[in-house]
């Protein structure tokens, strides 16, 4: 069997997203074309071989895979609106920051002008692109995800989550949800400890230790709140209910704002009060998760490949 043959790749926008996605595609030996609204950002990239396009519609019709990692949904229509001829034949990949509504819509109008539409959403940084520290969401046309996913590889490891173009939007919202969580309490703790004289600095290494050990447990928190078997957790509402309450308590006490923990609190009170105190903390689930007019509860899973 012949080795298969690297297409070529357009990268639409070199912010410094596009700048390190371009320069992974020529780091793996692709034939890359590069596009900015600002041709200078083009430079150093046509300096390691990249062919700079004069304007969009040139760059989409050099390749027949258009990577789009520009800052929202409005500057990739801006990109792509006068490149709309091209466009025919092409896929093209979405990086922006959009909701799924907004990629939808993006999605719907790519495929009116004759092309083929993956969504992805970038959950890494510059520096991470083209590591195993990265990772990408997408969603869209299975076929497109199948045919690149080799080129999708390239930037960093890939995840397809289904058809419906708006699917990575909602993961990567998800996954970033848990970060900010993280985040947040990070910085409310670094306040605390502030209120007696400790510097941040040298809460960060304690504080990365112990998020270690929380991503550990990840998974069996999911295996509890997806099979809804709440009895056996090792970690109670009770307890936790205490230690936050406690962490609540002190911070007023030291003057250091509780707004990122009372809800916490709050649903931890209503899980006890409705006689879970002894079930596992990852029962607030049952707190949290949407469910049916009907009160059903029912789960909607989006398929993942």
């Amino acid at each position: 069997m012949s080795e298969r043959t690297k297409p070529s790749v357009t990268v639409l926008g070199l912010g410094r997203m596009g700048a390190a996605i371009a320069g992974a595609f020529l780091g793996t030996g692709h034939r890359v074309t590069v596009w900015n609204r600002t041709a200078a950002k083009a430079e150093p990239l046509v300096a390691r071989g990249a062919l700079g396009a004069a304007t969009a519609a040139e760059a989409v019709t050099a390749a027949p895979l258009v990577i789009v990692p520009l800052l929202g949904p409005g500057a990739v229509r801006q990109a792509l609106g006068p490149a709309a001829a091209a466009l025919p034949g092409k896929t093209v990949v979405n990086l922006a920051n959009s909701t799924p509504d907004e990629a939808r819509e993006i999605a719907a109008w790519v495929a009116e002008h004759g092309a083929d539409y993956l969504d992805g959403a970038m959950m890494a940084l510059p520096q991470t692109v083209a590591t195993p520290d990265g990772f990408f969401l997408y969603s869209g046309s299975r076929e497109a995800f199948t045919s690149f996913r080799p080129e999708l590889e390239v930037m960093s490891p890939a995840h397809y989550f289904g058809t419906d173009p708006g699917a990575a939007e909602i993961h990567d919202l998800a996954v970033l949800g848990t970060g900010y969580a993280a985040l947040a309490g990070f910085l409310h703790s670094a306040a605390l400890l502030d209120s007696v004289g400790t510097p941040p600095e040298v809460l960060a290494p304690l504080a990365a230790q112990w998020l270690n050990g929380m991503a550990a447990f990840l998974p069996e928190l999911a295996r509890e709140a997806g099979s809804g078997a709440y009895a056996e957790g090792v970690s109670t509402v009770d307890l936790n209910r205490v230690a936050v309450g406690n962490l609540v308590r002190l911070s007023a006490a030291g003057g250091v704002a509780t707004d990122v923990h009372d809800p916490l609190k709050a649903l931890l009170d209503r899980r006890a009060a409705d006689g879970h105190g002894q079930d596992s903390f990852s029962s607030v689930f049952e707190l949290l998760r949407a469910r049916n007019t009907q009160g059903g509860g029912t789960r909607v899973r989006g398929p993942v490949g």
